[in-house]
């Protein structure tokens, strides 16, 4: 029986992961699960799971855990402390989907334990890549991807030598507006920002799937997960979701990974990993399908991109300041104080006030320094979007 953890359950990949485990409960024991505003959800789960403890990340809640678990005999804790403490218990297994910055210190916690870490959270990479790979390397400790398209190119790579690899191409769908013209983009609301087309995600990383954010953090997680150099890494739009990665060889050969559009693939894959098992998603009639479409981004439509490979380029810190930056710009969007548009310029320039000077960009990466430059750059976001009213 294998001990997991899930960080993040309550949210999308949280609930897929859960629902894989819960087709074979008998396959697992389940050590912790963490959420947030949803106690209801939580501590159902947690139930159901017989988890030893539950915690959200909202202290103020933790009175509602603790009735909602009563005479469960599962632990109710709450705060980023107990998120820690929980990360810390031994487990065979942890998924890491907690969103945002927030889910960098519990994914380090894992894997100074040795545990598996199957990486959901970007921004754990794209704000402390160096960081998180060296813990795991003195740990002993293995992560495995979970965003589709990593986990496609962890898939195609395969028995292959890295050495052999000429290119990383991830795919996007565009996102809600990739069909809309510039004027209508800049007068989206949140509202028509957090509906995609082919995902069923969470409002935050649906908006940033729009504005090719999430893509945008995406290339910097190749580099920092895979090794390779920035200029290697190449993007393509594809509206039907179905190609979520390929991988090109010296020889001139594309190995893509072709599946449908569900989560529950790359969850999967890494909670059988090294194993195939079969799974609850979609078979492809590909026949059916008929045909697929590729384009190139629009660098007008999609400035995230251009930034992402200026960030790689910087190195040092840039990444935990790029990621600040935009999950600060994404909460003036959502609270109506910026125009979708606006997102970009913001970090744009938050990272040309950082790179002027205002912090140490180029310190060595450790915990605090990560940290630090969050803090900064989060300040600086606000400072800017404050300018703009």
């Amino acid at each position: 029986m294998r001990k997991v953890s899930v960080f993040g359950a309550t949210g999308s990949i949280g609930q897929n992961t859960i629902d894989l485990i819960d087709r074979d409960p008998a396959a697992y024991e389940v050590v912790a699960l963490s959420g947030g505003r949803n106690i209801a959800q939580l501590a159902e789960d947690a139930k159901r799971l017989r988890a030893q403890v539950a915690v959200t990340a909202h202290e103020e809640l933790l009175d509602d855990l603790r009735d909602a678990l009563a005479g469960s005999g599962v632990e109710a804790t709450a705060g980023a402390g107990a998120i820690e403490e929980a990360a810390c218990r031994p487990a065979d297994w942890v998924m890491s989907a907690i969103v945002g910055a927030a889910g960098l210190k519990p994914g380090l916690r894992a894997l100074e334990q040795g545990a598996t870490l199957a990486l959901a959270n970007k921004e754990s990479l794209v704000t402390a890549g160096a960081l998180i790979m060296g813990t795991a390397k003195t740990h002993g400790a293995r992560i495995l991807p979970v965003d589709s398209e990593h986990s496609a190119v962890f898939q195609g790579l395969v028995g292959e030598d890295f050495g052999s690899v000429e290119r990383i191409i991830i795919t996007a769908s565009g996102g809600a507006f990739r069909d809309w013209s510039l004027e209508d983009m800049a007068r989206a609301t949140p509202e028509q920002a957090s509906s995609h087309p082919n995902w069923n995600m969470g409002q935050r990383i649906t908006i940033d799937s729009a504005s090719m954010f999430n893509k945008a953090l995406e290339v910097i997680e190749t580099k920092e997960f895979f090794g390779c150099s920035h200029e290697m890494i190449e993007v393509l739009v594809h509206p039907e979701s179905l190609v979520h990665a390929l991988v090109g060889f010296r020889d001139g050969a594309l190995m893509a990974h072709v599946g449908a559009p569900d989560m529950r693939h790359a969850i999967g894959y890494a909670l059988h990993w090294p194993e195939r098992r079969a799974l609850p998603v979609e078979r492809l009639d590909l026949a059916k399908i008929g045909q697929m479409h590729f384009r190139a981004p629009d660098p007008a439509r999609y400035p995230a991109l251009r930034l992402a490979h200026e960030v790689m380029e910087a190195g040092g810190l840039s990444g935990a300041a790029f990621n600040a930056a935009k999950e600060v710009a994404l909460d003036g969007f959502i609270e109506h104080h910026i125009g979708f548009l606006e997102m970009a310029e913001v970090v744009e320039e938050v990272l040309t006030r950082l790179w002027g000077g205002a912090c140490h960009i180029n310190a060595e990466m450790t915990l605090d320094t990560v940290h630090q430059t969050d803090h900064i750059a989060r300040k600086t976001a606000r400072d800017v979007i404050a300018e703009r009213q």
